[in-house]
């Protein structure tokens, strides 16, 4: 039986019950908001729904390690996933961002939550998204139909390419029930080296030097000053075999042309996951976090044009081609400015990740759609979500 947790929360225990709680509500026409571990308030305030949680879809329903290919269902906690992984020596290729000490949330991370907000961390750069490991899903539609698409191998798609689509779409599109993901072994070890004292426009250039090198990083992040230290620090990372991990670093020193400090594998992680989780922002308490995609050779201008128009706080990570930006939660909390300067720079996408309930209820959460894209999405969503059912206007208004 699907079960009420609280007042107009429902929690099916099955993906048949939570079609047929799709199919009620398609038939009244009355939204539903799609709750995982409650770790992320992401998206723009909306009107009133039901809750409609995935922790009773939970559990890992395929793990072959040989073929490095896992499968599990929506509600599955990523403390399960992880731990089933860590006893096989293998890991999610993404290294998926946990959001909770930065936006002060409690819950649980599922890996449903993770492939619908296409989370990821440092090692993006090098090994790609979520959604570049994501090869199959299950899903159901506005129309409460089971829609299966891709599989356990990775192949070429034909058509609309349904488990690319669905990653990043927040829910938007329907509810997740099962995922699969490609899988990789787990380094043997991990080492960084750490610069101080770059400015950014010099940090940034040795990070794409050294990403344009053939030593192979995989994590490559400057934290100004203020970000966790006194001292600027330039940080990359290198993983792999203990000798090739060492012969790398030293080659990627020998790229810096400035003193390096190396941090060995216990540091280099604590380190790492401080960057993954956006904890070394040192954001105030009070403050709006920006998440902005940007070439990175633009990133140390965009800071630039930002510097005089508002207070911040900054790291890069990707080489510069992620920014996370704190500023004070006054008016727009910068959405305007920020975006202009983006704009100025070539473009990219400039999304809250915090802020108040109100703030996100009175601007643009996510990068504003260009008319033609907007267009498409609207195409999109009808096809899939016609009703309108799944969490309406958490992205943009109307959608």
């Amino acid at each position: 039986m699907t079960g009420l947790v609280a007042e107009r929360t429902t929690v099916p225990a099955s993906e048949a019950e939570a079609v047929d709680l799709i199919r009620e509500h398609a038939a009244r026409a009355m939204p539903l908001r799609i709750l995982g571990g409650g770790t992320r308030k992401a998206g723009r305030a909306s009107g009133p729904a039901t809750l409609l949680s995935t922790a009773g879809l939970s559990g890992i329903t395929l793990f072959e390690p040989a073929e490095m290919v896992l499968s599990a269902k929506a509600g599955t906690p990523m403390a399960e996933i992880e731990a089933a992984l860590d006893a096989k020596g293998q890991m999610l290729p993404f290294e998926p961002m946990d959001h909770r000490r930065l936006l002060g949330t409690g819950g649980e991370p599922t890996i449903g939550g993770v492939a619908a907000g296409n989370i990821c961390g440092p090692r993006r750069f090098k090994a790609g998204g979520a959604r570049d490991s994501l090869i199959g899903l299950r899903f159901i539609n506005g129309a409460g139909e089971v829609i299966r698409s891709g599989g356990r191998v990775m192949k070429n798609v034909t058509g609309l390419d349904l488990v690319k689509l669905q990653a990043g779409a927040c829910g938007t599109l329907g509810l997740l029930s099962e995922v699969t993901f490609k899988l990789l072994p787990t380094p043997e070890t991990s080492a960084s080296l750490v610069i101080e004292g770059l400015g950014d426009e010099a940090a940034v250039a040795l990070l794409c030097k050294a990403a344009g090198s053939p030593f192979e990083m995989t994590g490559a992040a400057h934290l100004p000053a203020g970000a966790g230290s006194a001292t600027a620090r330039t940080v990359l990372r290198v993983e792999g075999f203990a000798d090739q991990v060492t012969y790398r670093l030293e080659r990627l020193a020998a790229l810096c042309e400035s003193p390096a400090l190396r941090l060995d594998a216990r540091d280099s992680l604590a380190l790492w996951r401080d960057i993954r989780d956006g904890v070394v922002l040192d954001a105030a308490p009070g403050d709006a976090v920006w998440r902005v995609s940007i070439a990175p050779n633009r990133a140390p201008k965009l800071a630039a044009r930002l510097r005089g128009a508002r207070r911040f706080t900054h790291i890069y990570d990707w080489c510069g081609g992620l920014m996370l930006l704190a500023t004070p939660e006054e008016g727009d909390a910068g959405a305007e400015v920020l975006r202009a300067a983006v704009a100025a720079e070539g473009g990219g996408h400039a999304t809250l990740l915090r802020g108040s309930e109100a703030l996100r209820a009175r601007i643009d959460v996510f990068q504003p759609l260009t008319p033609g894209l907007e267009r498409l999405t609207r195409a999109v969503k009808a096809s899939i979500d016609p009703k309108g059912l799944f969490n309406p206007g958490l992205m943009y208004p109307g959608l």
